[in-house]
This record gives structure tokens, sequence and C-alpha cells, in this order.
């Protein structure tokens, strides 16, 4: 078992580059696809390997298994500068595995690794909305980002169980066609904004979680990730402020699940992400006027806000073989409208969720499962968006399908 876990372990880190996708912002809206087909519910409701992904207490509650999963995301995303309209879709599928291991060492203590793509952004234009003369190239950004997750998770009685995860983060940013950007009176660094090639970064964070029953029918959890420091991508110290600094933001939240019977379970999560917390994501475009060049110690950044999320879930178990999955949730706005000029780039705007999917015990201990997720398009109007000419929209919309394999042990 252990050599199959690292050989699984080895190929997903392998696979993960090409994990580059935005949901909630530019994080995944859940971490395993059974949370997934939940609309990423998961505070309160473990149901497999990836569990610690969203709370670690969950490892203690989910037994010995392995869960490989692999997720399909289509995206469209552009922008629309007064009259003209800009396609961002030069890549528009992408892939995004997962594997998620617990163990149980007793009937207090159990482990867990989580491998999975946390989120990210791409963009591909090939009419450059910067500089639509084409003198720039192709503009756009790929940034992917994916964690290492091992937990500890330790039951305090039957019904309470508190968990530790310690993760590894690994991101990589790559940037073409902002030529507009690399001179003095823009950029604190000329020559490291743009075409510089994939640059990355990594950092380690904490996650601590706690669940529990409050009576025999309702469970609650609650979680925390602290921010996460991570290295700075040198490569592009002109763009990024503090030269290249671009750290992850805290997350944290909680949930209810109740047994409302033994075939339905009806549950629901409140998330919040502090993504206006580090000088890239949260400083205002608008800080190019006032002495916040790109790339300086207070730089201009994507202006992007904190965001709560909302999401709702119902799971039913049809039958000893066959358990459905249906799910809704809902991302509050992190773009104002005032800055949308520079998130032509990272266009993350979609607010609704809409999923479903089923698992299917094929054997002793073996499952497969599937979710599908419905993203519809979602517009933010420019309002004094662009300094230099007509307001900007910026759009996007997202399908995803995810299949996975489980055993238990």
């Amino acid at each position: 078992m252990k050599r199959r876990l690292s050989a699984a372990a080895a190929s997903l880190i392998l696979l993960a580059p090409a994990a580059s996708f935005a949901t909630n912002g530019y994080f995944s809206h859940g971490y395993g696809i059974r949370s997934q087909a939940v609309a990423g519910v998961g505070y309160a409701l473990p149901q497999d390997g990836l569990a610690a992904a969203t709370n670690p207490a969950g490892t203690a509650l989910v037994g010995d298994r392995l869960d490989l999963d692999v997720t399909l995301l289509h995206t469209d995303r552009g922008a629309v500068i007064g009259s003209y309209s800009f396609d961002g879709n030069g890549t528009k599928d992408f892939l995004v595995p997962e594997i998620g291991y617990t163990r149980k060492l007793n009937d207090c203590l159990s482990v867990g690794l989580a491998v999975y793509g946390n989120g990210g952004m791409n963009t591909d234009y090939a009419t450059n909305p910067f500089d639509p003369s084409g003198a720039s190239g192709p503009a756009g950004i790929s940034f992917k980002q994916y964690y290492v997750t091992p937990s500890v998770a330790y039951k305090l009685s039957p019904s309470q169980s508190i968990g530790i995860g310690l993760t590894f983060a690994y991101q990589t940013f790559d940037a073409k066609g902002l030529a507009s950007f690399d001179n003095p009176y823009i950029s604190s660094a000329p020559g490291y904004v743009t075409n510089r090639g994939t640059d990355s970064s990594s950092g380690w964070g904490l996650k601590l979680g706690w669940t529990g029953n409050v009576t025999p029918d309702i469970t609650l959890g609650a979680a925390w990730s602290s921010k996460i420091k991570t290295g700075d991508f040198d490569k592009y110290r002109g763009l990024f402020a503090e030269g290249g600094s671009f750290d992850i933001p805290a997350t944290y939240g909680a949930g209810i699940a109740w047994q409302a019977s033994p075939a339905w379970t009806l549950a629901a999560d409140w998330q919040r992400i502090e993504y206006g917390s580090f000088k890239s994501g949260g400083n205002p475009m608008q800080a190019l006027f006032t002495g916040g060049a790109l790339g300086s110690p207070d730089g201009a950044g994507f202006g992007w806000k904190d965001v709560s999320v909302f999401k709702f879930g119902v799971v039913h178990k049809y039958n000893e073989k066959l358990t459905l999955r249906a799910g809704y949730s809902h991302c509050q706005h992190g773009i104002p409208g005032d800055q949308t000029f520079f998130n032509i780039l990272c266009p993350g705007v979609v607010q609704d969720h809409f999923s479903a999917g089923a698992s299917l015990k094929t054997g002793a201990g073996s499952e497969l499962s599937v979710s599908y997720v419905h993203v519809p398009k979602e517009t933010v109007y420019g309002q004094q968006s662009n300094p230099f000419g007509p307001e900007v929209n910026i759009h996007m919309s997202e399908e995803l399908i995810a299949l996975g394999f489980s055993k238990v042990f």
C-alpha cells in the first residue's frame, strides 16, 4: 500500500502543473469529488480522504481509505473594452487531479495525506487587450497552485474530534504580452514585468479543525487555514507588489450537518477567504497614480476584496450501493467594478455553483464516483475602471466534471 500511495502521489505532482482554474475567486469550490458534488460543503460533513483539505478533524471520521479523483474543467473567460470584445480562451480545458489517504492508528488517533489543486487562474488572449495593435503579441497569465497536506486527528470522545494539518503550498506563475506596463513610469523594476518564463514559489501553512455532535442527529464543524507566506516570484518582481510577493490568504469557516433520516443528510457551510490581506491581491490599481508603482513596497495590485461563500448540500443514500448528492453555493463578488482593468488577466468573477453527483459501490470496499458542476456566466461591469480609455467589463463561466475511484480497507 505504501508503494502504491507513493506512486500515486508522485503521479499527481507531475500532473498538477496542468491544473489552472478559478471558482471562488482563484480557490477551488471544493476538495474531493464528494465535496464537489455538494458544492464544496465539508466543515461538518467529511466524506473521503480529502477531508483534511477543508477540515483536518475529518481525518478521524472517514476510516481507512484511498481516494483518487480527476476533474476536467472547461472554462470561458474574456473582456469587453468599449465596443471591442477580447477572447481569453487560448486554452479552455484543464485537468485537476487529487489524492486522499487516511488511516486509523487506534480508536482515537488517525493520520492522513491530501494532495490537491488549491486553485489558480489562466487567461490566453490571442488579441492583446492592453495593446490591440498587436505590437506586444498575445497576452495572458498562467497561475497554478497546489497543496500537500499531511494531517493528524484525535477523537476527544466518540462524538468530538480535533485535527491539525501542515500544508506545503507550491505555486507557479507566467505572464506574457504586458509590455505596456514594462517601463520606469509604471514599474519599479522594468524588465521584470512580462515574458520572463515560468517562475515558482512555495511556503508552509497550518490548518486547525474541530467537529462534533451537539445532538445525535446534528454535527457542527469549524476550521481555520493560516495565511501562507511564500517566496517571491523574482522573475516578476516588477509586476507584483513588494518585489514579487504573492502570498496565499487565510481561510476559515464553519458548517452544520443534519442527519434528517437514515437515508438523508442536509448540510451547509460558511467560508471566508481573505483575498485583500496581501498587497499584490488587495491593493487597488489606482495606487499607480499615488506613487504605488508595480513591484514597489506598496505597489498597485488587483484590488481584490475578502469574500464570504455560502454552501448548501444534500446527500441521499438511495440504497446500499448507490448514494446521490446535490448542492448549491454562492460566492460574494471579490472584484469591484473599478478594478476590472487589471483583472482582464484574471477574471475570477463567477458566483454560483450548481452541483450533482453519485457514488456506486462496485465490490468489496471499492467505489466509483462522479460529479458535475455548472457555473453560469457572470459579468462584472466596469465603473471608472480604465484610466486610459473606455470601461472594461470582464466575464467567466465554467463546467466541471470529475471521476473518482475509492478503496476502503
